[in-house]
C-alpha cells in the first residue's frame, strides 16, 4: 500500500485533533460546575458601568502610620488595591501587606457574627449585656477600662477623651508588640522631648542605617524607598549616587542594598555606635565593654571620615527596636554633623496619646490582678497573644467580671472573653487616621460589610449611652466640629476625592541636643548578655508582622527576601554560630529564656552578625484561622517584660528531631554564571561604562518574528530594586494566581509568575547580596513555542510570548525548554473556586484557570488591551507610559520600566539601550524582550573588600 507524504497528519496536529477527541469523550465524566444565576440590577447604581472600574481613596491602617491607597473596585465589588499617587506619603505604590489585604476583605475566616461564651449571639444582645455592666459600676465609670492599640484616628481618640471627661474613672489602656516606647524614650534622652525623625533620603549623599530596615519594613517604607532609590541612577545624575552604609544584627533588605554592611551582634553594634560617635566628636564618658575589632575600626573610622566629608548632606537612622541609648546616639550625630534641617526633620509624634505601652499593659493587668477591673473593653488588637509573658495577661483577663473583644477573627483574645464582637475591615469602614508624617487620612468603605461587622467608633459611642450612630456621622460630625470653613460641605467631598485632609501634616519642629547628655546616656546603658549566652534579636516578620496577617494565604507563600522560607519561621544563625552550637539547618534547638523555653527548627542565613540569634514574631497562633493556625513556632513566648527592642541572652542547645521549612530558593550561587550583574560607580563613568563583554548570540533556527505596530518589553533596573517582593503580591493580585500551600512549595511547585532571586558573594566583613527579579522574559526566539505539540504558547506580532489556556494538555515541554524557569505548571486545582467570598474577589479581566495547564507573566495583557481599546476609541495612538503593570504600578523604587522598544524615544527603550544593560542568558540567542540594567554600586575606597 501506497502512501502518499501529502496525507500524513503532522505530529502537533495529530495531538490537537486527539486532545479534542479525548477532552469531548470524556465530558460525561467530568465535573459539572455548580449552576449559578444571574441576576439584573433593579435600580441601576449611580455611576457605575459595566466592565469599567471605579476608583477610590482611602487608606489602611497599619502600626505606626497608615497607607494612603487607592482601590479598583469592578461593579461594587473591590478587586485591587494601588498607592495613592496624590499622596505625600504614597506617591501611587505600596508594598506587599497593602497588596495582600485584599484579600483579607474576602477572607472566609473572618468573624462574622456576634458571639457570647462562644455562641452566637446579636448586637442588641451584647448591648444589654454592655448596658448592665455600666450600670453595676460607681458613678465616676471606676472599674472600667479601655485597651486598644496604638491610636491614630483624630475622631476615636476624641470619642474616648469625651467619655473620660464624663466619667473620670475610666482609664484607657494602649498596647501594641511593635511600639515607640524606645523610639520616645531615645528622643527624650537627647531632647529631652519627644521628637520623631523625618529622614529625607532624597537629599542625603550618605546614608548610615543603625539596624534600621528603612527600605524593608514600617509605616515610611513606601515613600523612603522612593525617596532613596531617586538617588541610586547614576545613568541620570551621577554625581549625587548615594552611599549607603548598614550595620545590623540580622541580614535585612536594607542591609542587602548597602555598598557597606556591618554584621554585629546587638551588644557590639552599641558599642560600634558609641565608637563612630566619639569619632565625630562627642563627649561620651568613658568606653564600655565590647569594643570593635581591628578590621571593624578601620570600617569605622573610613565611615566617620566620608561622614565628616559629608556634614549637612549625609543622615543616620537607627531602627526603632533599638535600645534607647543608640536612639538618642543617632539623633546627637545627626545634630554634630549639621544634619538637622537639611536631610533629617523633626515633628511631634502622631499617636494621639504617647505612653509607655509595656508599663500601660503591665499596670492593667496589676490592676485585673487586684480585682480592681469590673469591665474591660478590648478594641481590636491580641494581647492574648502578643504580650510578654511575663505579665500573665490571659490569667489576669479570666479575673475580669465583663470581657469583651473587638476583633477581625475569633483569636487568642477572643477565647478568652464572654462577648466577642466581629469588627469590620477597613473597606468596609468609616474612620480616619494619620499617615506617617501626620496627614490625616481618610477611611471610607468600597463595600457594605460582608458580615455583621462593627467599628470602634461604633463600640465607644456605646460606651457613652449613643447607640445606632453609623461611624460615617460620627466621623463626619468630629471634622465639622473640628475645622473652620464656610463651605465644609465642598472640602469634605474633596477630601474623600483625594483621600486626605489639607494642611494636616505636622510642621518640622525645633530640637536641638539638651544639656546632661553623656550622664544621661551612661545611665540609660544596659548590662548584657555574658559571652556563653546568645543574644536574641526579635523582630516583626517581613510578611506576616506581628501575626495580625497571619491567616492571609498571600503573605504566608510569599518568600522572605533574604532566607527564602514561606509557611513558617527559623531561628536564624550565622554559619560560624551553627558551627559552634552543632546545628545544621532544620534541625530543632532548645532556647532557654528567662521565663519560658521554646522549640524551634535553625536556618543558617550568610552574612547573619556571629554571637546571636534572630527570631521573627507572628507565627505559632492557636487561633488564626484556618490558613495561620499552627504554622511556625510562637516567639512572643520569649519576649521581655520592656518589649522587642531588649536583646536578653538566651541559652541555645540541640533538640530533638528536625522539622522540614519550605524554601523556594535552595541554592545560594550564580554558579559562575553572570546573572544578576554588578559594577562599581567608578567603572560605570570610566570609558566603555561596563566591565562585562557584549554577548554573542547564537545562530536561531526560529522564522523572523512578525513586527506589529508595537514592541512591548520591559526594563529592571538593579540598582534600585530592593527585593521588597511588593511585585510579586501585586501581580498575584492582578492576574488570580492562586496559593499552593507548604507541601507543595517543598516540591517547587509554587505559581509566583515573578520570583526575586537571591545570590550570596563571600567580600569582606559580610557577603554581598544580589537580588534580581526574574519574570517571563517574552524571547523573540522563544525556546518554549518550539517544542509545544499544541501550540499553547505562540508569539505576537508584539513580542508577546502568549499562553493559550484552552489549547494546553500540560506535556511541561515548554518548562522544561525554559532557560529561566518561569513557566508554572499546576498541578492540582489549587484556585479555590467554591468558597463564595472568594469568588468576589479575582480580577474580572483575567481567566481563572483550573489544573493542568501551563501559567506564566503575561506583560499584563489585559492592561495592554484596555488601554489598545481606549486609544482606538479616541482615534490617537498609544502614549509611552500610558500602559502600566502590576509589577510597575506597585514598584515603590521605581525600578520596573515598560513600554514600545520598538519606538526609539520611549523611555524603555532608551533605558534598554543604556551601556550597563544586558539580556539574562541572552548568550543563548533567546533574544529576551525583559533587559537588565547592571546594579550600580558606590563603595568607599577607603574600604577595601575583597
Amino acid at each position: 500500500m501506497n502512501i502518499d507524504p501529502r496525507d500524513a497528519v503532522e505530529r502537533r496536529e495529530f495531538l490537537r485533533l486527539m486532545g479534542a477527541s479525548l477532552a469531548l469523550g470524556g465530558l460525561g465524566a467530568c465535573t459539572r460546575q455548580p449552576t449559578e444565576r444571574i441576576y439584573p440590577y433593579a435600580r441601576f447604581p449611580e455611576r457605575t458601568i459595566p466592565g469599567k472600574p471605579l476608583f477610590y481613596a482611602t487608606a489602611m491602617p497599619f502600626p505606626g502610620g497608615a497607607q494612603p491607597i487607592l482601590v479598583e473596585s469592578h461593579m461594587g465589588r473591590p478587586t485591587k488595591i494601588e498607592g495613592n499617587p496624590e499622596h505625600p506619603a504614597s506617591r501611587g505604590a505600596t508594598n506587599a501587606m497593602v497588596q495582600a489585604a485584599i484579600l483579607g476583605l474576602y477572607d472566609p475566616d473572618r468573624s462574622q457574627v456576634v458571639k457570647r461564651a462562644g455562641r452566637i449571639d446579636s448586637w442588641p444582645a451584647f448591648l444589654g449585656a454592655l448596658r448592665h455592666a455600666l450600670e453595676g459600676l460607681p458613678a465616676d465609670g471606676s472599674g472600667l477600662r479601655i485597651l486598644t492599640e496604638t491610636v491614630l484616628s483624630p475622631t476615636l481618640a476624641s470619642q474616648i477623651w469625651a467619655l473620660r471627661s464624663q466619667r473620670s474613672g475610666i482609664v484607657w489602656h494602649q498596647y501594641e508588640p511593635i511600639n515607640r516606647n524606645d523610639a520616645t524614650s531615645g528622643a527624650k534622652l537627647a531632647f529631652g522631648e519627644d521628637a520623631v525623625p523625618l529622614p529625607r533620603f532624597d537629599q542625603a549623599e550618605i546614608v548610615l542605617a543603625l539596624d534600621c530596615d528603612f527600605l524593608g519594613s514600617g509605616p515610611a517604607q513606601v515613600r523612603h524607598s522612593r525617596d532613596f532609590t531617586s538617588r541610586r541612577r547614576p545613568y541620570e545624575t551621577p554625581a549625587v549616587t548615594t552611599r549607603l552604609y548598614a550595620i545590623e544584627s540580622s541580614f535585612t533588605t536594607t542591609g542587602a542594598m548597602a555598598d557597606h554592611r556591618l554584621p554585629l551582634a546587638p551588644s557590639r553594634l552599641a558599642a560600634a555606635a558609641r565608637e563612630i560617635a566619639s569619632s565625630l566628636g562627642l563627649d561620651l564618658g568613658p568606653a564600655g565593654p565590647g569594643r570593635p575589632s581591628p578590621a571593624e575600626r578601620s570600617w569605622i573610622q573610613a565611615l566617620v571620615e566620608d561622614l565628616k566629608a559629608h556634614a549637612g548632606r549625609s543622615v543616620i537612622v537607627a531602627g526603632e527596636l533599638l535600645p534607647p541609648a543608640i536612639q538618642a546616639l543617632a539623633h546627637a550625630m545627626n545634630s554634630a554633623l549639621g544634619n538637622v534641617g537639611k536631610t533629617i526633620d523633626y515633628i511631634d509624634p502622631i499617636e494621639m496619646e504617647t505612653i509607655d505601652q509595656c508599663a500601660s499593659l503591665r499596670d492593667l493587668v496589676s490592676a485585673m490582678d487586684k480585682g480592681e477591673v469590673s469591665a474591660l473593653v478590648i478594641l481590636e488588637g491580641n494581647p492574648a497573644y502578643a504580650a510578654p509573658a511575663e505579665f500573665g495577661f490571659s490569667d489576669g483577663l479570666a479575673r475580669v467580671p465583663f470581657r469583651a473583644h473587638l476583633s477581625l477573627y475569633e483569636d487568642e483574645t477572643s477565647e478568652l472573653c464572654d462577648w466577642h464582637v466581629p469588627a469590620a475591615y477597613f473597606l468596609e469602614s468609616w474612620s480616619d487616621t494619620n499617615a506617617y508624617e501626620a496627614t490625616t487620612t481618610i477611611i471610607q468603605p468600597l463595600i457594605a460589610p460582608l458580615y455583621e461587622g462593627r467599628t470602634a467608633h461604633e463600640l465607644v459611642s456605646a460606651l457613652a449611652g449613643r447607640v445606632g450612630i453609623p461611624s460615617h456621622e460620627i466621623v463626619r460630625d468630629y471634622w465639622k466640629n473640628s475645622i473652620v470653613s464656610n463651605d465644609f460641605d465642598t472640602l469634605w467631598e474633596r477630601a474623600l476625592h483625594d483621600g486626605w485632609l489639607p494642611d494636616t501634616a505636622f510642621k518640622p519642629k525645633q530640637v536641638q541636643i539638651t544639656p546632661g547628655f553623656a550622664e544621661r546616656l551612661q545611665a540609660a546603658r544596659e548590662t548584657r548578655a555574658d559571652g556563653e549566652m546568645i543574644e536574641l534579636v526579635l523582630r516583626p516578620d517581613p510578611t506576616v508582622w506581628d501575626g495580625r496577617y497571619a491567616n492571609n494565604a498571600w503573605l504566608q507563600e510569599l518568600p522572605k527576601p533574604l532566607t527564602k522560607l514561606t509557611w513558617g519561621n527559623a531561628v536564624l544563625l550565622s554559619p560560624s554560630t551553627a558551627e559552634r552550637l552543632g546545628v545544621r539547618a532544620e534541625e530543632l534547638v532548645e532556647i532557654e529564656g528567662a521565663v519560658r523555653t521554646l522549640s524551634a527548627p535553625v536556618w543558617i542565613l550568610p552574612g547573619h552578625a556571629d554571637g546571636c540569634a534572630t527570631l521573627h514574631l507572628g507565627y505559632g497562633r492557636r487561633r488564626a484561622g484556618s490558613i495561620g493556625s499552627g504554622i511556625g513556632f510562637d516567639a512572643f513566648r520569649l519576649l521581655p517584660a520592656e518589649g522587642a527592642s531588649r536583646t536578653p541572652g538566651v541559652r541555645i542547645g540541640p533538640g530533638a528531631g528536625s522539622q522540614s521549612l519550605a524554601c523556594t530558593q535552595s541554592h545560594q550561587s550564580m554558579e559562575g554564571r553572570d546573572l544578576a550583574r554588578t559594577t562599581t560607580l567608578e567603572r560605570f563613568l570610566s570609558a566603555g561604562g561596563s566591565e562585562h563583554a557584549p554577548e554573542e548570540a547564537l545562530a536561531s533556527l526560529n522564522p523572523p518574528a512578525v513586527q506589529g505596530a508595537h514592541a512591548w518589553g520591559m526594563v529592571i533596573d538593579l540598582s534600585t530594586c530592593t527585593a521588597c517582593s511588593a511585585c510579586v503580591v501585586a501581580c498575584q493580585a492582578e492576574n488570580n494566581i492562586p496559593v499552593v500551600g507548604k507541601e507543595e512549595v517543598q516540591r517547587g511547585r509554587e505559581m509566583h509568575w515573578i520570583r526575586i532571586d537571591r545570590y550570596f558573594e563571600e567580600k569582606g566583613l559580610s557577603p554581598d547580596v544580589r537580588h534580581q527579579p526574574v519574570p517571563c522574559m517574552h524571547c523573540e526566539n522563544a525556546p518554549c513555542e518550539l517544542v509545544c505539540p499544541v501550540g499553547a504558547t505562540v508569539h505576537s506580532s508584539e513580542g508577546l510570548n502568549d499562553m493559550v489556556y484552552n489549547r494546553c494538555v500540560g506535556t511541561r515541554y515548554c518548562e522544561a525548554n525554559c532557560p529561566y524557569k518561569v513557566r508554572r505548571f499546576n498541578f492540582y486545582s489549587y484556585a479555590d473556586l467554591e468558597t463564595p467570598s472568594l469568588k468576589m474577589l479575582r480580577n474580572p479581566d483575567v481567566t481563572v484557570r483550573s489544573r493542568g495547564v501551563m501559567e506564566k507573566c503575561t506583560y499584563c495583557v489585559q492592561r495592554i488591551n484596555e488601554v489598545r481599546i481606549r486609544a482606538e476609541l479616541a482615534g490617537r495612538p498609544i502614549r509611552d507610559g500610558e500602559i502600566v503593570t502590576a509589577c510597575q504600578q506597585v514598584c515603590p523604587a521605581s525600578a520596573i520600566t515598560f513600554g514600545d522598544v520598538g519606538d526609539p524615544e520611549s523611555q524603555a527603550s532608551r533605558l534598554r539601550n543604556q551601556r550597563h544593560g544586558y539580556g539574562l542568558l541572552a548568550e543563548l540567542g533567546t533574544k529576551p524582550r525583559t533587559t537588565y540594567l547592571t546594579r550600580v554600586i558606590h563603595p568607599n575606597p577607603l574600604i577595601k573588600e575583597s
